[in-house]
Parts: C-alpha cells; sequence; structure tokens
C-alpha cells in the first residue's frame, strides 16, 4: 500500500464527474492506498524538511455534495510519503513556483509528478515554442508594438495572458477589430507580464483536440467543440466534449514531444491540438480523465496507478 498526498484545490468543491484529481483520489483510495489532501498555502519548508497540513481521505464515492469525508488537519512530513501529486490548477504564479521550488527538496527520496523542476521550468505556453515547427505562428512580449506589427502580418490573432488558464482573458482580434489598441492597454495595465499573440487558427470551430500522456505516450483523446460564437472551446465556458480519434499529425506531435516529456519526467501531461497545430503542453494539472473514459476510451487513472506502482515496486 502506498501513502499519496495530493496538492490540490480543495476536493469539497470539485465537480465529481469532471474532475480529473478527484478521479485520480478515488483510484488511489479504491485500491487500498492511504490518500492525503492538502492545499499550496498549507506547504512549509522548516529547515530541510518539507511539511504539509494534509488531511486523510477517509471515504470517497462518486456522489456529489456527499463525496468525500476527511480526517482533522495534520501537520505531515512529506519524507514520510511515497508519492506527491502536484494537481492545483493555475494561475503559474510566483506561489506555485515557490511550492514547486519546496516540493524540489523531496527528490529523489519521494516520488513527485510530476517534477517539480521540470514544472518550473516548463511555463506551457512557453514550453510548447521549444516545438516552432509544430507549432502556429507565436509571438511572446510586453512590446506592444511588437505586438501591433505582429498582428499586421498575420491580420487574425489570438491575444491572451502568457499565465491565464481555463481561458480567461482570450480574445480574437479580427483585421478590423477597433478594439485592438485598447485591448493592448488593457493588458499592459493588468499584467506585469508577458502577453502571448498567436495567429488565428480557423480550425478551431471543429474542435481543440486534448490529447493525454503518460511517460510520453498518448493514452486518450476528446475534441472540445465552441460554442456557438465563441472562440474557446474550454468547457467550463461553454465548449462541449465529443469523442475523437487521433490522426497521423496528431500521432506524429506526440512522437515528437513525448520522449522530451518522459526523459524531463512530466508522467502526466496534455497537450492541445488544433488543426494541424499543437498550441499548448499542459504540465500542472491537465484535464479530460473522464471525458475519455465516458466516450469509451482508457481508464487513464487506472493507467496512472498501474505506472506509479510499477515505479515503486521497482
Amino acid at each position: 500500500m502506498l501513502k499519496i498526498a495530493i496538492q490540490m484545490d480543495p476536493i469539497q468543491s470539485v465537480d465529481v464527474n469532471a474532475d480529473t484529481t478527484f478521479d485520480m483520489a478515488l483510484e488511489a483510495h479504491s485500491r487500498g492506498h492511504g490518500v492525503l489532501v492538502y492545499q499550496p498555502e498549507g506547504l512549509q519548508l522548516n529547515g530541510n524538511d518539507v511539511l504539509a497540513r494534509a488531511r486523510a481521505v477517509e471515504a470517497i464515492q462518486r456522489k456529489q455534495g456527499d463525496h468525500v469525508q476527511l480526517g482533522a488537519p495534520v501537520v505531515t512530513s512529506l519524507r514520510e510519503v511515497d508519492v506527491v501529486l502536484i494537481r492545483q490548477d493555475p494561475p503559474f504564479d510566483m506561489a506555485y513556483i515557490t511550492a514547486a521550488q519546496m516540493l524540489e527538496r523531496l527528490v529523489p527520496d519521494v516520488l513527485v509528478l510530476n517534477d517539480p523542476r521540470a514544472i518550473r521550468d516548463a511555463p506551457e505556453k512557453l514550453f510548447v515554442t521549444e516545438f516552432q515547427d509544430l507549432t502556429p505562428p507565436t509571438l511572446i512580449t510586453s512590446d506592444l508594438s511588437a505586438v501591433r506589427e505582429f498582428r499586421s502580418v498575420h491580420n487574425d490573432v489570438i491575444i491572451k495572458p502568457l499565465y491565464g488558464n481555463g481561458g480567461a482573458g482570450v480574445f480574437r482580434m479580427r483585421p478590423d477589430d477597433g478594439n485592438f489598441n485598447a485591448l493592448l492597454e488593457l493588458f499592459e495595465q493588468s499584467f506585469r507580464e508577458p502577453m502571448i499573440a498567436q495567429k488565428f487558427i480557423p480550425a478551431v470551430t471543429k474542435g481543440d483536440k486534448r490529447i493525454i500522456l503518460l511517460d510520453g505516450e498518448a493514452v486518450g483523446a476528446i475534441n472540445r467543440v465552441p460554442a456557438a460564437g465563441e472562440t474557446r472551446s474550454n468547457m467550463h465556458v461553454g465548449g462541449k466534449a465529443e469523442p475523437v480519434e487521433m490522426n497521423e499529425r496528431d500521432q506524429e506531435i506526440c512522437d515528437r514531444i513525448g520522449p522530451v516529456l518522459s526523459q524531463r519526467r512530466l508522467v502526466f501531461a496534455g497537450i492541445d491540438v488544433i488543426g494541424d497545430y499543437l498550441t499548448e503542453i499542459n504540465v500542472t494539472s491537465p484535464t479530460g480523465v473522464q471525458e475519455v473514459r465516458r466516450f469509451g476510451g482508457a481508464d487513464i487513472s487506472a493507467l496512472f496507478w498501474d505506472w506509479v506502482e510499477g515505479q515503486r515496486d521497482g
């Protein structure tokens, strides 16, 4: 039996029929593993010991509103657990980076997934630019004149915050959109970090494919189709999940990035593919596991814990 600590957003408020972290916790508990949950703000670095104010999962079931029973909070040394699973949602800010730096102290004595140093060094919208032949034209900058020049070249563009998530702050700027300069000024005032500008891919109207990789191998995919009149395909802003098969281009992309993910110990990742283009590599808290299974695909949570158990047995 493994002792597992999951760093996540509050489990009491998750959607049990959609949340990937809940699904992973449920599968681990069903196997008889001990599961603890804690929030990143409960982390402590005391000398060289990494502690967390954690609560034991005493019972867990797929019944919304009555889905989890937790023990009392106990300050626990994470050196006493077998596995730490990093699953809190972005924003990828200094708090996220600091938590990763704390968890680095546990490696290699504790299996920390994904590897905290690799997470820290692979911001999702920056990491993807290492594969420029797979991605659409992309600019990352705080220089507004550079963004204007990029738009003059590509005409129809997407503008979004570099460290945003879930479709927040994503805007499509068409060639005749008179709000472009006002939007740039808003971004300049609202974010200290650079923005990202990307050529708009018309194929997004047919969906944004989420492919999940386990240790560098594709294990499932879904298509997320934007709602009518919407550019964003994220499901919590109205996108609809539907079954999809991977094509040759998808496999080509996975074959290129898979070995890099595996080598960096980014064991559980989700990539986004629009048309022929790789647009994001999600390594913090990728989702889609329940949707893949719902459409007849693999039970990825089971495959994940099979992999972990194999690592610990080895």
